[in-house]
């Protein structure tokens, strides 16, 4: 998960929820994000509206529904075209390296995060994982994952997507992924990718007599 490049757009005064005077409209998904984002915190995604976070970066409704379809796939940034690229990052591996191995580097490239980033990404994080409200759109993200997995696993193993072990570690490493998180979460000092490192090679481990 991660967002959009910058653009150089000035940032409103995320202190006040206003922005400051003279300063231009927020118009790329980068800031919005971040407005949106530390809103969400402050106040609680919940009690937050479209039209709180359209105001707070001087945007209209329109503006704001060009970029996101619901308030609820703001917390999820460019996941769609993250999920594109994780495909096209598996497609790349070569044909002889193990399933397993595959997809640890696509799952490390999917989630890297740039430093200057962590923070926001935290937040975000947290409130995919801790909002509620956000469960039931989170479901059908973490579905689109998984097919992800699934359709890679057996296309290298001339199986349907639809069978058990292709569907297993879909589940398997959305599991994995979802235990890194929330680890991650704990404690400042850790870095995501080492979780993520760790717990692939655990599941390699654990599948190397069934996947090659």
């Amino acid at each position: 998960m991660s967002t959009t490049a910058r653009d150089g757009t000035d940032h409103p005064d995320r202190t006040s929820g206003l922005r400051r005077a003279g300063r231009r409209p927020v118009t790329t998904r980068f800031e919005i994000e971040h407005i949106a984002l530390e809103m969400f915190s402050e106040q609680g995604f919940e009690n937050t509206t479209v039209d709180d976070v359209a105001h707070a970066a001087g945007i209209g409704r329109r503006t704001f529904f060009r970029y996101y379809a619901s308030k609820n796939d703001v917390a999820w940034g460019a996941f769609d075209e993250q999920l594109v690229r994780m495909r096209a990052v598996l497609a790349a591996q070569p044909a002889e390296l193990p399933v397993i191995e595959c997809l640890r580097r696509a799952v490390l490239e999917f989630n890297h995060v740039d430093p200057e980033e962590q923070p926001w990404h935290r937040r975000r994080l947290r409130l995919i994982l801790q909002t509620p409200a956000l469960q039931a759109h989170s479901t059908l993200r973490y579905a689109a994952w998984r097919q992800v997995v699934a359709d890679f696993v057996a296309e290298r193993g001339g199986r349907s997507p639809s069978e058990l072990v292709p569907q297993s570690l879909g589940h398997a490493c959305l599991g994995v992924c979802l235990a890194a998180y929330e680890h991650w979460l704990t404690d400042e000092s850790l870095e995501l990718a080492d979780l993520l490192d760790q717990v692939f090679r655990s599941l390699a481990a654990g599948w190397a007599t069934d996947l090659r």
